[in-house]
């Protein structure tokens, strides 16, 4: 069955590095735009970045831009988020998401599949 699985989260300081990734299975991963998203209680779902089926195009919220980095490694049928200069606001459940889409960022209804979520916590 389709799977999408996030691992790499956990306890940060402000100013430090995570890398964030997501494995998935049950689906042709290299047909599928791949987006990260975050939220936290009581907030509304945050998208943060995007890429195409090949990685060619990302897109990224204005939140993050120029601090987190998007990539995928269509043999490994894996998706990272590379996330620098982490902030207290960065603190989130972050999880990824695909969409036969082409553009790197989509509507929210178009994603088909989602992971569960990795916790994300920075600290001040």
């Amino acid at each position: 069955q389709v799977q999408l699985l996030e691992s790499g989260g956990g306890l940060a300081q402000a100013g430090a590095s995570l890398r964030l990734s997501c494995a998935a299975s049950g689906f042709t991963f290299s047909t599928y735009s791949m987006g990260w998203f975050r939220q936290t209680p009581g907030k509304e779902r945050e998208f943060v970045a995007g890429i195409t089926r090949s990685g060619f195009s990302t897109d990224y919220g204005d939140s993050v831009k120029g601090r987190f980095i998007i990539s995928r490694d269509n043999a490994k049928n894996t998706v990272y988020l590379q996330m620098g200069k982490l902030l207290p606001d960065d603190t989130a459940i972050y999880s990824c998401a695909a969409t036969r889409a082409f553009s790197p960022r989509a509507t929210m209804a178009d994603y088909t599949y989602w992971g569960r979520g990795t916790q994300v916590t920075v600290s001040s």
